[in-house]
């Protein structure tokens, strides 16, 4: 199939797909005003689509003297969160790389840290909060290292996984070609378990992502989480739902700029 072809059938099918995208919306959000409008909870559990948009303008804008939430903007609060998010999962992915292959090609260190990451992996994020902010305070440090613990153990199964099924012909063929030892593992099992790897990274950015809310109970504001957890406090449900809905919406495009680097760099994944 020539690129022209290919263009013509591509085109209607990611258009269709919007459409797609675009209805379910307008069906979730129609739905939402009809239970809204029933009354069959009241508007302090479900509040109407209306509220929840006075209140992204409010927390867009100075309003009444007041700006924002807290005195921070919406998107201020969203861009400290992207930032610890960012932070946490930098280090989580750096460090879950190198824990990831010392787990898959070195036995002995398999057995050293491969039941301290499932152990970690089982934990629930608030389980350790509290110990976090015990060692580092209330500032900065618990969040990202919270985010970090989260965000690293999806990164080290991944990869261990993925280099333990790297073929040994590879690294008998590099090994063959003059490369030396302590390059096997960049210059081969990386580059071979890329595809697999990059698939913890979105579930690791992901599972920091989910964790934001509970890194940001302690001195969260300003940060997206932080907003909804002070907005619980006083039952402001509609910014508790914007929130959500800000998290949830930020949450699926740095998700699909993730899917796009993926196919960048692993042009061959799914035609092999």
């Amino acid at each position: 199939m020539s690129t022209t072809d290919r263009d013509r059938v591509t085109g209607p099918r990611l258009l269709r797909g919007l459409a797609i995208r675009v209805l379910a919306v307008a069906v979730l959000i129609g739905a939402w005003w009809a239970v809204a409008e029933a009354e069959i909870w009241p508007p302090l559990f479900v509040p109407p689509p209306a509220d929840v948009w006075e209140q992204l303008l409010r927390t867009s804008t100075t309003h009444d003297g007041i700006r924002g939430y807290s005195g921070y903007l919406l998107i201020e609060h969203l861009g400290v969160s992207l930032r610890r998010i960012g932070l946490g999962s930098a280090y989580g992915v750096a460090g879950g790389l190198v824990v990831g292959l010392l787990i898959g090609l070195v036995p002995t260190a398999r057995a050293l840290f491969g039941p301290a990451i499932t152990f970690l992996r089982t934990l629930p994020p608030l389980a350790y909060l509290s110990l976090l902010v015990i060692w580092f305070g209330i500032e900065e440090e618990p969040k990202i290292w919270l985010l970090l613990l989260a965000a690293l153990p999806p990164v080290a199964v991944a990869t261990a996984d993925a280099v333990r099924g790297v073929p040994t012909d590879y690294f008998h063929a590099a090994r063959s070609l003059g490369a030396p030892a302590w390059q096997l593992p960049w210059r081969v099992a990386l580059p071979a378990a890329l595809p697999e790897i990059l698939t913890g990274v979105r579930v690791a950015v992901g599972v920091a992502y989910t964790t934001v809310v509970a890194a940001e109970t302690v001195n969260g504001v300003p940060g997206i989480g932080g907003m909804v957890r002070d907005a619980q406090r006083y039952n402001n449900t509609a910014v508790v739902v914007l929130g959500i809905i800000v998290i949830g919406l930020s949450g699926l495009l740095i998700d699909g700029l993730l899917q796009h680097l993926q196919r960048r760099l692993t042009p061959w994944r799914g035609r092999v």
